[in-house]
């Protein structure tokens, strides 16, 4: 026990301290294994060599992630033209909710609107500092992205030889562990991936269609908000909630409003009951505790990539712990509770369990 959690440990901290290496590179595993397939296909189909195989799965995936920024980015441009009404709309609302603390709160306007200037300039230099720095973040996120597409394209390429190393590491009677280990993880990888596709384009249909009916303004960005933030478990559906509730704020009545957040709460219910245990729970299974608990870890390791990555790592660390003899009681912690409403407390079975195994070997 001591051994394997100063393991655990050691590799917590050595994803701390290589968040740079680490995270790129663990992103573009998942996506090589995502494309693996459509890789093999096209060199057994069209008899392509390694390398232009690669490339062209590459640019599969460059062209769906291209897509989806640009169709995000048209809306988001459109958005900005509401600039100023969205504005307007702030502007009457602060004014009415200044008249409502004068009168509940006896404080008069002039101690309010000198409360708000001071936070404002105060706001202004924060503000400044955090342009700096989304500038910054912007440039990161292109050189991520970069180097993500990279070691993708490398680890296609090289793909035979990081098998045979794996494989190299361990004894040659441990062979077929090691294959079947490296098999159920890229299958749980596709399969989890894929799915995760299909949910968000099943919320996304969903969102647009349910804001379509209410007859908000940029339906169509606030479905796929919702779509693409609903990837991030638990927190995505908030923050996607927090934004189409700005937006239709800026854009219609305070009923809109409402009959948005009812929307999107309907939508959740729908995809944590059904859409999520059915096309993505199915491929994974992962308690929900160790999901919440690897959600937070992810978040204080590497921010909000730690969050889109936590499930697809526990998921891999799964896999390798149920084939490992000395590991099975960590993979069966992590997997999902397959115990039915009302039978027996777990203490109860596992005595059970024991006065059996005597009744069957009584030398024991």
């Amino acid at each position: 026990m001591a051994h394997i959690l100063i393991c655990i440990i050691c590799l917590f901290y050595i994803a701390i301290i290589g968040r740079t290496l680490l995270a790129p590179l663990i992103f573009a595993l998942l996506f090589s294994l995502l494309l693996l397939p459509l890789s093999v296909f096209l060199e057994t189909r069209f008899k392509m060599g390694r390398a232009l195989s690669s490339f062209f799965a590459l640019i599969s995936l460059i062209l769906a992630i291209g897509g989806i920024m640009t169709v995000l980015g048209s809306q988001l441009t459109a958005l900005a033209q509401d600039w100023p009404a969205f504005k307007q709309q702030v502007l009457e609302a602060t004014t009415a909710l200044q008249h409502w603390i004068s009168v509940r709160f006896h404080v008069d306007s002039d101690q309010q609107v000198s409360y708000i200037t001071d936070s404002a300039t105060e706001a202004l230099n924060t503000g400044t500092t955090l342009l700096g720095h989304t500038l910054l973040s912007v440039s990161s996120i292109v050189f991520f992205l970069l180097f993500i597409f990279l070691y993708t394209f490398f680890i296609l390429l090289h793909r035979r030889l990081l098998l045979r190393f794996l494989v190299s590491l361990f004894d040659e009677k441990d062979s077929m562990i090691v294959y079947d280990v490296v098999s159920q993880i890229q299958y749980i990888v596709k399969k989890y991936i894929a799915g995760l596709f299909l949910q968000m384009l099943i919320v996304t249909t969903l969102a647009c269609i349910a804001f379509w009916a209410i007859g908000i303004k940029y339906g169509f960005l606030l479905g796929l908000i919702t779509g693409i933030f609903n990837l991030i478990p638990y927190v995505g559906i908030l923050t996607a909630l927090l934004l189409a509730v700005l937006i239709t704020f800026a854009t219609a009545s305070s009923t809109h409003i409402l009959l948005v957040v009812v929307a999107i709460f309907l939508i959740h219910l729908v995809d944590g009951n059904y859409i999520m245990p059915k096309i993505v729970g199915s491929k994974v299974k992962i308690n929900t505790l160790i999901a919440l608990i690897g959600l937070v870890l992810g978040e204080m390791i590497w921010g909000i990539t730690g969050m889109f990555l936590s499930i697809p790592v526990i998921a891999i660390v799964k896999v390798i712990f149920d084939r490992v003899d000395g590991l099975k009681s960590w993979g069966m912690v992590l997997g999902d509770d397959d115990s039915k409403p009302g039978s027996k407390p777990a203490i109860q079975e596992i005595k059970q369990d024991e006065i059996d195994n005597g009744n069957e070997n009584p030398s024991a």
